[in-house]
């Protein structure tokens, strides 16, 4: 099972301790993490199912590249990180 961590600026807004889910790809595994966290899909997904602009997916320390269908591979043994993108200069 892979393990999926939300950074501490996204736990101020809703509970969503890390987690332990079952998935193939990015999408099936933040599936299985907003059953436990319904109201997080709001802050991570837009209306179509797509990552927001404001936030990044990281796979194994990797950014994941299909940020609308999150289709990106992930094995039982990956580390998922959801944060908030930074910008500006």
């Amino acid at each position: 099972m892979s393990r999926v961590a939300f950074t501490t600026n996204l736990q101020r807004h809703v509970a969503c301790p890390p987690c332990t889910v079952t998935g193939a790809t990015v999408q099936e595994s933040l599936e299985a993490a907003f059953a436990l966290y319904p109201r997080l899909r709001g802050y991570v997904l837009d209306e179509h199912g797509a990552l927001r602009f404001h936030m990044a997916v990281f796979v194994d320390g990797v950014p994941i590249a299909d940020r609308r269908g999150l289709s990106d591979p992930v094995s039982a043994a990956s580390e998922i990180y959801v944060m908030q993108a930074l910008s500006g200069g």
